[in-house]
């Protein structure tokens, strides 16, 4: 897996009292870590951001940021991505730089990276919801998709099937972008794994900018973890009208999933799933009640 994983030595200590571990408590071995390394952002010769990210899927982690700044919308507001000169102390090119080069009409932003983050940022939550619809592009609200909830609840499942990074770590967060079918099926689009989870779905909406499928109608986003404000946040920028995830939602997720009209789940575990908004788009069988 290259520069997304590394070794490490280290001391397990077993506890269980059998024999083995009475006899050997410590034992020496490798263990494999999700890599975790520093992204900067440019803009030009404008420094946007710096994210700590595992590395891969690098330029579709700066388009789907882009995306989720309200920067771009459009893959032709794009016109390149590239590593620029980087260095370690042993002179080794680290690919932590990536400059993107931006269609001359598209407004820079003034300063460096200005997102809405959730309980630390102390930006008022009817200032934060009222900026994100400002700067939206496509309408989620007006998504006719219907995701049967057996569907919905099953996603987790196959999300977790995919996850080739977190077999190997633990360690990481995933998003998976699923296209809704019409016999209520749902298909893998594209997965991202990442140590940050807002890293994670920025490398699935920078995959479909690039792919050109931009606005992500007919789709759900499902990702490990809770949903964040940030996250719901990220999926109306992109189109996405369901967003479902296996932990819980914050308080202002929620309220920014009603006022951009995303569907927003929580707690989807295969066998149940709380829906927090958005409920007219889930659909029951015809022998449950409605």
């Amino acid at each position: 897996m290259g520069r997304v994983t590394q070794r490490r030595k280290i001391h397990r200590y077993v506890l269980d009292g059998s024999p083995a571990s009475l006899e050997f408590p410590v034992r020496h071995r490798e263990d494999v870590l999700a890599v975790e390394e520093p992204l900067e952002i440019r803009l030009g010769n404008l420094s946007f951001s710096v994210t700590m990210r595992t590395p891969g899927d690098d330029f579709d982690l700066v388009a789907g940021f882009l995306v989720s700044e309200g920067v771009i919308w459009d893959p032709d507001q794009l016109i390149s991505l590239r590593f620029c000169a980087g260095e370690d102390e042993n002179g080794v090119q680290t690919f932590n730089v990536v400059e993107a080069q931006l269609r001359s009409d598209v407004v820079l932003p003034d300063t460096g990276r200005h997102v809405y983050t959730s309980s630390s940022c102390g930006i008022c939550g009817t200032d934060s919801i009222e900026a994100v619809r400002k700067s939206s592009h496509f309408s989620p609200a007006q998504d006719t998709l219907t995701v049967p909830v057996r569907t919905l609840a099953s996603l987790p499942d196959q999300l977790r099937e995919a996850q080739t990074v977190f077999d190997a770590t633990g360690g990481v967060h995933a998003a998976g972008l699923f296209r809704i079918d019409d016999d209520g099926g749902a298909r893998l689009l594209c997965l991202r794994e990442d140590v940050g989870r807002h890293n994670a779905v920025d490398k699935v909406v920078g995959w479909a900018l690039r792919e050109r499928r931009l606005p992500l109608s007919g789709t759900v986003l499902q990702v490990s973890g809770r949903a964040s404000f940030e996250l719901v946040q990220k999926a109306a920028l992109a189109g996405i009208p369901v967003l479902a995830a296996v932990s819980a939602p914050s308080s202002l997720a929620v309220e920014l999933a009603e006022s951009s009209g995303v569907t927003l789940a929580g707690f989807s575990r295969g066998t149940s799933v709380n829906v927090y908004a958005g409920s007219e788009r889930i659909s029951l069988p015809a022998a449950l009640p409605q």
